[in-house]
């Protein structure tokens, strides 16, 4: 059986900024995704379970993933505690049906985080046995011809080990990291796609797939052989488009591309 073919691609709630979160389930809907990745930031909709049940019964689109609020503008979201912004991640997860929360490693300056960050999330794993908490790769960052890497332990979790990951294909472009042999690193435990492009320039793009240099298809027609039982999340810049129909273009082609890709497997699976 071809696994692929049940794998739902949905649509990141951040791949239709600067429009905000409503607007994403309106999208989604028009061209055809199978639900949506929830990324809760400062947009109060992107926090609240009511407001979001209630979008995804009206357009008919599932919340399928959480993304916890790690980015450095979501500091301060429900609280300035990381461990209470995810344990109500998870909360909002559990109530939304989703099963698979995103979470980023923790940043250098969230000390007493990081310092127990492995230990803290197998003990929200086993409180919210339902969900995957699914460590995303990040990368180092690049300024003014120097690099450093704002995340303890670093920037590959799977240099730590963890239950479950989330590969983001835009991220290994920033850190030039062979996509597919992440993949094979993070093995059965990997949950989730980030699905987004990279040239290599060595910052985060989050291009439409396919206009980038990074292995997009061929990671998304290995799914199938590697047994994987997860979602592919479209989380793409649009905050260049002029305008909804250009916004709504990049997202048809993006959901086409990963479609065409899942159900067409590799010479390996064949």
């Amino acid at each position: 059986m071809d696994v692929t073919s049940h794998v739902p691609v949905l649509l990141s709630t951040s791949s239709v900024f600067p429009e905000r979160t409503a607007a994403a389930f309106q999208l989604a809907a028009a061209v055809g995704y199978d639900g949506i990745e929830v990324m809760v930031w400062t947009d109060a909709v992107s926090q609240d379970a009511g407001a979001l049940r209630g979008l995804s019964e009206h357009y008919g689109m599932p919340v399928l993933s959480v993304h916890a609020p790690c980015l450095l503008v979501t500091q301060r979201v429900w609280s300035p505690d990381p461990w209470e912004r995810l344990r109500r991640s998870a909360e909002l997860a559990e109530t939304l049906g989703a099963p698979t929360v995103v979470v980023h490693p923790p940043f250098t300056w969230q000390r007493d985080y990081a310092r127990g960050f492995a230990e803290g999330l197998a003990e929200i794993e086993e409180r919210f046995s339902g969900l995957r908490f699914a460590v995303e790769n990040m990368y180092p960052v690049r300024m003014a011809g120097r690099q450093f890497v704002p995340y303890v332990p670093g920037w590959d979790p799977t240099e730590t080990g963890y239950s479950s990951y989330t590969l983001d294909l835009s991220h290994c472009a920033a850190s030039h990291t062979d996509a597919l042999a992440m993949a094979d690193r993070m093995g059965d435990a990997l949950a989730h796609v980030h699905l987004g492009d990279g040239t290599g320039e060595g910052r985060d793009e989050h291009l439409v797939p396919g206009r980038g240099g990074q292995p997009c298809a061929e990671l998304l027609r290995s799914l199938a052989g590697r047994g994987f039982t997860g979602s592919v999340a479209v989380e793409v810049t649009t905050r260049g488009a002029k305008s909804r129909a250009v916004r709504e273009a990049d997202l048809r082609e993006s959901l086409e591309f990963a479609r065409t890709n899942l159900t067409t497997p590799s010479p390996l699976n064949a």
